[in-house]
């Protein structure tokens, strides 16, 4: 009898199940029907050739299931110049973030600098308006977890939501950030976050580009990456992820490092930017002492006047742009002591050493199309407009031609 048993044991399971299906409804049909988000990633100095080395799982597989480019910086390819570049689409000399360190002739005296409050001065960053500003102002919410340029307000615009910048606030406290902002009901939710990411630059310039400790700090930001993309799977929530870098780095030789104070007496002249690119002002009477040492010819490093700069750097017309400006050869420094440190970026945005990150996965793109080729990183403001469904500006120096092929019709 024991056949019967079993058999009466089948059918009510099977009765179980069949009144199970009928009382409870599909998964799906409980969960929310999320529209896409755009989500913008920027990884500090992340060179795009620590991928697949073995130590970016999460970003290799998001680059086999999106598309990845090749992104030259803007001049000077600095951190500050280059997130406000990516972010309004207008190069550092129209922008008027020209470096990380840098004086206007308006404020006499008074130092822009990246590690100071004067960062947060609305007067530094007027020239050019940042997209999460733009959005805002469209009716967008938006979210930005750190961004240089972000604790200053626009006309009194800020993003909905935002927070200052902490060294001690980790990578992947940043991403759950973002992560909680996805959780919230559709009415506020951002439909545009962005989030930085600095470990790579901060780790690469103390130990060198291919240091162990840099390459641990590569495999955390990929593991933060990673909990992103898992994040928003599990809440279902589709979203267009651009992922990018502002430069590259590149090691320093202390065999091509121009001393300055080899040069001139300390007295003559003002650093306003210094390593491999430098902004140089001669001080009050010292203008043609100045011009004597630095304008000859240097076997690592070439100054120019501001007006001299070459015209591919687009560079040398802002005010805030220092009287001289000096470039380095590829590991190079121009500096008043010897450099501490072991990496560093600034150089020619054409050095491959600088070539930016550029990484995109999401339902609006077309992942059958062909990588973009080199292509400048004013141009990502344009594609992002474009994933927002925000009107193309006319005033900005980027374009979205590039992404033509790459965005789905």
């Amino acid at each position: 009898m024991r056949w019967i048993s079993l058999l009466a044991a089948a059918v009510a399971a099977t009765l179980l199940q069949a009144c199970a299906a009928t009382s409870v409804p599909p998964q799906s049909a409980t969960q929310e029907a999320r529209a896409p988000v755009t989500i913008l990633v920027s990884i500090d100095a992340f060179r795009p050739d620590y991928l697949r080395q073995g130590n970016t799982p999460n970003l290799d597989a998001l680059a086999a299931g999106g598309v990845q480019g090749t992104m030259r910086p803007s001049f000077p390819a600095l951190t500050f110049p280059n997130h406000e570049a990516i972010i309004t689409g207008m190069r550092p000399d129209r922008s008027g973030i020209v470096a990380g360190v840098m004086y206007d002739p308006r404020r006499p005296g008074v130092r822009f600098a990246n590690t100071e409050a004067t960062q947060s001065d609305e007067f530094w960053w007027e020239g050019a308006e940042p997209l999460w500003i733009t959005a805002e102002k469209a009716g967008i919410r938006t979210g930005v977890m750190f961004w240089p340029g972000l604790e200053a307000a626009h006309e009194g615009v800020r993003p909905t939501d935002w927070a200052r910048f902490d060294f001690n606030y980790l990578g992947g406290q940043r991403i759950r950030t973002v992560l909680d902002w996805m959780r919230r009901p559709a009415g506020i939710r951002p439909r545009f976050a962005v989030v930085y990411l600095d470990i790579v630059d901060r780790t690469a310039h103390k130990k060198g580009v291919t240091a162990p400790e840099t390459i641990a700090a590569v495999r955390d930001a990929d593991r933060w990456i990673g909990e992103l993309a898992d994040g928003l799977k599990a809440l279902g929530q589709p979203a267009n992820l651009v992922i990018v870098s502002d430069h590259g780095m590149s090691d320093v030789r202390l065999d091509r490092v121009l001393l300055t104070g080899d040069l001139l007496p300390a007295e003559a002249y003002r650093f306003t930017q210094w390593g491999p690119f430098a902004g140089i002002d001669p001080l009050p009477g010292h203008e043609a002492e100045v011009e004597a040492a630095l304008l000859k010819p240097h076997p690592y490093a070439e100054c120019w006047r501001k007006a001299d700069v070459p015209a591919r750097l687009h560079y040398g017309k802002h005010p805030r742009v220092a009287a001289i400006v000096c470039l380095a050869s590829q590991g190079g420094e121009i500096v008043s002591i010897p450099p501490t440190n072991k990496a560093d970026h600034g150089y020619d945005p054409d050095d491959p050493d600088m070539t930016a990150l550029f990484l995109v996965n999401g339902p609006a793109f077309d992942t059958r199309a062909a990588a973009p080729a080199k292509f400048d990183n004013v141009d990502v403001n344009p594609l992002l407009r474009r994933l927002l469904g925000l009107p193309a500006a006319t005033s900005i120096d980027g374009s979205d031609a590039p992404f033509a092929a790459l965005l789905k019709h």
